[in-house]
């Protein structure tokens, strides 16, 4: 098997091959691609175990029908900095040679039957067709409230798929916030599919391979096929299929979860809060990096943090507030997070009391929320100015300093009957 190979378009396939093989595993196949010459096409295939891949590779011209496992580490490298653009690569009996320019490397290939056999898609059931620009925007929405763990509950380190009422959601959670993101689709039905967060990651690569070259986004015009079956998940798009195994857990009922009650409301310009919460978290990201936030109706919002050793910090930002005075706590972290993934040049928080649930959406459409469940603040995370129990009125003195003045003035009364004092 001989294949010439010019290097710009063969280099987008093979690398998206390249990240799905399994280079840590101890079983050798894995770290290699599976090159399949046939009928003059040239089709790349890798997996992990856990996700497959395969892409049709352009940009190559082949003399002769064959297959063999390219060893990822080795020839990555020498395709990336071989000496020419155009190159080839001759394997004969496992045995195989790079030629480019005045460079010759020999190299061994594992045997081809050692290659697990990848899932295949013929017999799984369509769930949608949904645009890449679309499909790229809800991944990265939904997927924010998830990171890879393999904690138990397997949900924690996974997203949820679910098609429902017309439209294709992405959510996730890690039990201190969820994300829900949604496009619209044509098909009708409901289906939830459980995917691990690692996967989708790797896929919002592949969707971003999409784009008109001035950017990472997909173009609207690109679809994904998505399909399934008891076990696994296949999303089809322009000469690739991405497939991934299923997550055998159930996500929790996420509706029942989310309040849709709210006590206070802002409207605040998304990249004024973004800058304030990265100056308070140059204090608090050594401590607990926890933010207070104090909203005060028809005025703006103060943030203060405090840290030991490390000292304090107050801001103010203008805002749109209504509803009720409000004091509530959150990790700067998380919040930074549902921030990023707004796209909105403004951001609508519904709050519902100090110990309820903060929810960020766009500001004119409800295609996303990110729900985020406040901090406990003790004492000892106030600044001065926040320890005292209540804001006092020049000049008003409050119930409990007049409890202390009558008592004051009652001793008084009594010392006086006793006389003066002796020597």
């Amino acid at each position: 098997m001989r294949i010439d190979i010019s290097r710009p378009e063969f280099l987008k396939a093979w690398q998206v091959a390249e990240r799905t093989s399994g280079t840590k595993s101890t079983i050798s196949s894995l770290a290699g691609v599976l090159v399949t010459v046939e009928n003059g096409g040239v089709r790349l295939s890798a997996t992990d175990l856990r996700t497959s891949v395969c892409c049709v590779a352009e940009g190559v011209r082949a003399s002769q029908d064959g297959s063999a496992i390219f060893p990822v580490k080795l020839l990555g490298e020498l395709f990336k900095k071989a000496p020419a653009d155009v190159f080839s690569v001759e394997i004969k009996q496992e045995k195989g040679v790079f030629m480019a320019g005045r460079n010759r490397t020999r190299f061994m290939t594992w045997p081809v039957d050692d290659f697990p056999k990848l899932p295949k898609s013929d017999g799984a059931e369509r769930l949608c067709d949904v645009s890449a620009f679309e499909f790229s925007r809800i991944l990265a929405e939904g997927s924010v409230a998830s990171s890879p763990t393999d904690d138990f509950p397997k949900y924690l380190g996974a997203c949820l798929l679910q098609l429902k009422d017309k439209a294709l959601r992405v959510i996730s959670t890690d039990g201190h916030r969820l994300s829900l993101s949604r496009c619209l689709c044509e098909e009708e039905g409901e289906t939830d599919l459980l995917i691990p967060i690692a996967p989708l990651r790797e896929l919002q690569r592949l969707l971003g391979a999409f784009n008109s070259g001035t950017g990472a986004k997909p173009l609207p015009d690109t679809l994904v096929r998505v399909l399934y079956d008891g076990s696994m998940v296949w999303f089809q798009m322009g000469g690739i299929e991405f497939s991934v195994r299923r997550v055998e857990s159930s996500f929790p009922n996420y509706e029942k979860i989310l309040n849709p009650d709210s006590t206070t409301t802002a409207l605040v310009k998304r990249a004024d809060l973004l800058s304030v919460l990265e100056r308070i978290d140059i204090i608090v990201r050594s401590h607990t990096r926890l933010v207070v936030l104090h909203l005060s109706p028809g005025g703006n919002i103060r943030f203060s943090g405090k840290a030991p050793e490390m000292g304090t910090t107050v801001e103010e930002l203008d805002a749109a507030i209504d509803g009720e005075p409000l004091k509530a706590g959150f990790n700067v972290g998380f919040l930074q997070d549902g921030l990023k993934s707004l796209g909105s040049e403004r951001v609508r928080m519904n709050l519902n009391g100090e110990a309820g649930q903060m929810i960020l959406r766009h500001e004119n459409t409800d295609d996303f929320l990110y729900m985020l469940m406040p901090v406990r603040i003790d004492p000892q995370d106030l600044i001065d100015e926040e320890e005292e129990e209540e804001e006092r009125e020049p000049g008003k003195i409050s119930e409990v300093d007049m409890e202390t003045l009558n008592s004051l003035k009652e001793l008084k009364e009594i010392s006086g009957s006793l006389g003066p004092p002796g020597p």
